[in-house]
């Protein structure tokens, strides 16, 4: 990894994109909750289509702390890996129990079934609390290491390597700036290298226009 400043280099990602609603159309804490467990290895779009349905029948934590396998299959059941999925919410509900008791920590968080850490950085990003962390998707998984800010594969590692060249108060920012620009410019094939905000920071970038 070269001697990247970027602190500098991230500016101009950071101001494009602070504070610009995740994908996950949720209008509560709890929507939130259920759909970032919903949605892992599953698309966001997906997981948007069902959630009416599925709010009206459990409007609350409350409410799914009462579900059964069988009323959640019917709802969920063309969500992927949706088997577990369904144990992990009624476990989540029955632990929670009411809205106002959701956790919102790191800690707290992943001791949650079905919740990582990326899942905890959602979900405390859209809560609007202090990061702990840093949001890794498969999104940043890959164009981090095109930037140049992390390698490697394990979104762990690549977590840990951007918090370290990241100040601590644009932790909750920069994985879902870096998360935007691989869905919108760096594109798995054919990256829009000239609208990309990065361009001039890019490890990718120089290597294929030198």
């Amino acid at each position: 990894m070269s001697k990247t400043d970027w602190v500098t280099a991230t500016k101009e990602l950071l101001k494009k994109y602070k504070g610009k609603a995740h994908p996950l159309e949720y209008k509560n804490l709890y929507q939130l909750v259920v759909m970032v467990v919903l949605s892992a290895q599953d698309s966001d779009k997906h997981i948007n289509s069902i959630a009416p349905i599925f709010f009206k029948e459990y409007p609350d934590m409350k409410s799914l702390a009462t579900a059964d396998e069988g009323s959640l299959f019917k709802l969920i059941s063309k969500v992927r890996n949706f088997g577990n999925k369904t144990k992990w919410l009624m476990e989540l509900a029955k632990t929670v129990k009411i809205d106002k008791n959701i956790p919102l920590s790191m800690e707290g968080l992943t001791a949650l079934p079905g919740i990582g850490r990326k899942s905890a950085n959602v979900i405390m990003r859209g809560a609007g609390v202090k990061a702990e962390g840093v949001i890794v998707d498969l999104h940043v998984v890959r164009v981090a290491p095109r930037l140049g800010i992390a390698s490697g594969t394990d979104p762990k590692k690549i977590e840990k390597q951007i918090m370290e060249v990241i100040p601590e108060k644009d932790w909750g920012e920069i994985g879902m700036a870096i998360s935007f620009l691989g869905r919108e410019t760096c594109r798995p094939t054919h990256p829009h290298h000239h609208e990309c905000v990065m361009s001039k920071h890019c490890a990718y970038f120089k290597e294929n226009h030198s």
